[in-house]
């Protein structure tokens, strides 16, 4: 795709949609498995940390010996990750709006590979003593600033490749490399725990699955060498639009909108975040399931969720991505408690059943937002926008989802804690999900412009 092409793949300033010819296909898929490669990474490392047997693991080799709390000291660790992120995307965003796309991914995706890398290879309390969980620390806080600037700035290149009627299909992928990257995570700690017993896997098994992130970082940063910035960045840089000063315009002239984006991330960082790293450890810790049975409940899911999302990301181009969300939203509110009274049950059928019903609901939310969120934005602020309202609301509720509502069920002794807790922000997200624009038809580029009165971006 050249520089002066002057349509991105799919569409023409008129916002026609031209036959998609071969060589902008396979831009498009360059596009799409590059973004997708960091998502991948970044929920590999998510699914290896989170795994039921891991987090008890972590919270006993990096602190002195006591198995009591050792699962919530794992989940303080995921927690302290994200306080980094705000801060990551106020670099790395605005960054990409100046200087492209492309450099900055090839940098993020990188630095968050090897940083699960290095877990892997630090040596824990016996060794070190107070250094092994302030070294622990200091890598995950680089692992969260580093993943500040990945997945808007995913988005954003998935979403500037699209096709404008195709934007929800291809979209749909980024959070397709969530799900498998999530699978990817879990499912080799079972193997390598299933392979190699409980004594093993507690004094050096757990660092195998940590090790493998490197090489996919390295795999994935080729991959993303290899694209051309997006065709939006590049029309935008030759026709001198840049922003002088990205982060200024940014938050003096779109601040209305980050903060609906934050509204609408509320949902699905609390729903996604509960989901993929509290519940392996409330199955097992809260309704006493064994290790195996609880993992293999989690990936089922997981892979029905890979299944659908597609599909869903295609319905979304053809009926719009706010009736999804908005059906999302109700469903929390209205299913989140009978899921979990399902889960109480203690049957594997009835747990698996109330899982899915929670899955299901956060899928219909996953297959839209690839498309959706980079929309909300015009193009010589949207990564960086986009990156900021995300990660200030990951931060804040995401990354405290599984500390929060671990602690409250410890307090309160009620396993229902999540079921409230997610029915109070279906609530909340509800407001902001309906007073965004439909960007379904949309061209990218003439987000926020006059052209397009009906598309969110002009912030103010």
């Amino acid at each position: 795709m050249s520089a002066h092409s002057g349509a991105a793949p799919g569409h023409d300033r008129a916002g026609a949609a031209p036959a998609e010819d071969e060589a902008n296909l396979s831009a498009v898929h360059k596009a799409v498995i590059a973004s997708a490669m960091g998502n991948c990474i970044e929920w590999f490392d998510f699914g290896v940390f989170s795994a039921g047997v891991m987090t008890s693991i972590i919270g006993t080799v990096f602190f002195p010996s006591s198995e009591s709390g050792a699962t919530l000291r794992s989940f303080a660790l995921i927690a302290a990750a994200f306080i980094a992120r705000p801060f990551g995307g106020m670099f790395f965003g605005p960054l990409g709006d100046r200087v492209g796309r492309k450099r900055v991914l090839a940098t993020t995706i990188i630095l968050m590979s090897g940083s699960t890398f290095v877990i892997g290879i630090l040596p824990g309390y016996g060794t070190l003593g107070a250094a092994a969980p302030l070294l622990l620390l200091l890598v995950r806080l680089t692992q969260g600033f580093s993943t500040g600037g990945e997945y808007g700035g995913a988005a954003t290149m998935i979403a500037e490749y699209a096709p404008t009627n195709r934007r929800g299909f291809f979209g749909s992928f980024l959070e397709l490399g969530t799900l498998a990257g999530y699978i990817m995570g879990a499912g080799l700690v079972l193997l390598v725990d299933l392979a190699l017993g409980d004594d093993r896997m507690h004094d050096w098994g757990w660092r195998l699955p940590f090790l493998i992130a490197l090489p996919l970082g390295l795999v994935g940063l080729y991959v993303r060498t290899r694209i051309e910035d997006t065709p939006a960045f590049q029309r935008m840089e030759d026709e001198g639009e840049k922003a002088r000063s990205p982060l200024k315009e940014t938050l003096e002239g779109h601040w209305r909108t980050i903060v609906t984006l934050i509204g609408i991330v509320l949902l699905l960082n609390v729903a996604d975040y509960t989901l993929l790293t509290f519940m392996p450890s409330y199955l097992v810790d809260f309704l006493d399931m064994d290790d195996v049975t609880a993992q293999l409940i989690t990936i089922g899911v997981e892979a029905v969720m890979i299944a659908v999302i597609v599909p869903l990301g295609a319905l979304s181009d053809r009926i719009g991505r706010k009736p999804l969300l908005t059906t999302a939203a109700i469903g929390f509110a209205l299913l989140s408690f009978p899921a979990f009274a399902l889960m109480q049950t203690g049957h594997p059928a009835g747990v698996a059943l109330g899982y899915a019903i929670i899955g299901g609901l956060l899928v219909l939310i996953l297959a839209v937002i690839g498309a959706t969120f980079p929309a909300m934005f015009p193009t010589k602020v949207r990564y960086g926008a986009f990156a900021i309202g995300y990660n200030v609301s990951t931060s804040l509720f995401g990354g405290t989802a599984a500390v929060l509502v671990g602690s409250l069920i410890k307090v309160t002794g009620t396993n229902y804690i999540p079921a409230y807790y997610l029915i109070l922000v279906a609530l909340v997200a509800l407001v902001p999900i309906r007073l965004i624009p439909e960007t379904a038809r949309v061209p990218i580029d003439r987000i926020g412009t006059p052209e397009a009165p009906e598309a969110a971006g002009s912030g103010a």
